[in-house]
């Protein structure tokens, strides 16, 4: 992994802005920021981990996105076929199994995007792969809340340490009610 002089190695772990969802995330937020791309993941961020239900506000959001000419790309480590069945649904490129936080599909997505870093997004839900990888990479990281609460027993725990983290960094990450 490279290290990005940007992010003190202290913050790693510290999105640069936390988010309810990813609707907030607008062509003109992104142009404030100088933000050209998004990586985007996909369980618990765009749609509901496990879920294969079609969630029309995403469609919208995805579409008025590239309507602005913002590059999207999919950086999942879901698996590959339900990343591709997501892909189909939302006509953008991107990768499942992409082994988040190692370099390799930031890197890839860059050269895809055909940008840099600094003018890439990394959206997600989890401090420990999403943020630290995009962090690592020398993105903007926007960590945005999940949307459905996972039950299995090790995203329960990872979920305490990230609570306990972003405590630290001043977020009540998880006292708002969850649907």
């Amino acid at each position: 992994m490279s290290y990005s002089p940007a992010i003190p190695r202290r913050d790693l772990l510290r999105p640069c802005e936390v988010l309810d969802n990813v609707a907030q995330i607008t062509p003109s937020y992104l142009q404030e920021r100088g933000l050209r791309g998004l990586l985007l993941d996909l369980d618990n961020t765009l749609i509901p981990y496990g879920s294969y239900d079609e969630r029309a506000e995403v469609l919208v959001w995805v579409a008025e996105l590239r309507r602005a000419d913002i590059k999207l790309y999919l950086l999942s480590n879901a698996t590959a076929a339900r990343s591709r069945f997501w892909l189909d649904k939302l006509q953008f490129e991107g990768v499942g199994l992409a082994g988040k936080p190692f370099q390799r599909g930031y890197l890839q997505a860059l050269r895809h995007m055909q940008l840099n870093a600094p003018q890439v997004g990394m959206v997600g839900d989890q401090l420990f792969t999403d943020v630290l990888g995009g962090n690592i990479a020398g993105m903007y990281t926007i960590m945005v809340h999940p949307i459905i609460n996972n039950a299995l027993p090790h995203t329960q725990l990872v979920r305490h340490v990230e609570r306990v983290i972003m405590k630290h960094y001043g977020h009540d990450w998880y006292n708002k009610s969850r649907r």
